[in-house]
């Protein structure tokens, strides 16, 4: 499986039917999950792998799994999607990392590495991170890619209204403060 993005530490492939247990690891815990609200079931957990391999065939790019270099282990997926947020299409930078793996800076590398992809390969303006208003850690990725709240809105999921906050970073700013 060829790498599509490479960091110091990680590189990122696309998902392969291979990663739904290493999927499962992520998906199924509810420590990681709990800005969705609930742990992904088996069939939850391979309708997500589905959905990243048809991106990819349709958008070119999706969540990407991220391996460590050292080891060769599976260690999260980061990626790009598209996603509407009231009405408007966004490139999000989305990011989930195995809690054995958290507080290494792991996702802020590979957000990073797709920040700079969106730029300047797919030759995009703007990237956002659309984060549940508890996520502090995701937050705190976002906002060390270089991202600022840009607004709130509220997103109807699992039968609930949840509060989301809007991060954004345009090209034309980045290093620029």
């Amino acid at each position: 499986m060829g790498r599509i993005l490479e960091t110091e530490r990680t590189y990122l492939r696309e998902l392969t039917l291979d990663d739904y247990d290493d999927l499962c690891e992520i998906l199924q815990d509810k420590e990681i999950m709990y800005a969705y609200e609930h742990a992904f079931s088996d069939a939850e957990v391979q309708g997500w792998l589905d959905k990243q391999r048809e991106r990819y065939k349709r958008d070119g790019f999706g969540l990407w799994a991220v391996i460590d270099k050292e080891t060769e282990r599976f260690i999260g997926q980061v990626g790009l999607t598209l996603q509407l947020v009231e009405g408007q299409e966004e490139l999000e930078i989305g990011y989930l990392i195995k809690r054995k793996y958290w507080h290494r800076g792991f996702a802020t590398e590979a957000a990073v590495a797709c920040r700079e992809y969106a730029f300047n390969l797919l030759k995009r303006d703007r990237v956002v991170s659309i984060i549940r208003d508890n996520n502090y850690a995701s937050q705190r990725v976002a906002i060390r890619v270089g991202m600022k709240i840009e607004k709130m809105f509220v997103k109807r999921y699992y039968n609930m209204d949840m509060p989301h906050y809007v991060y954004a970073i345009n090209k034309n700013t980045l290093g620029s403060e």
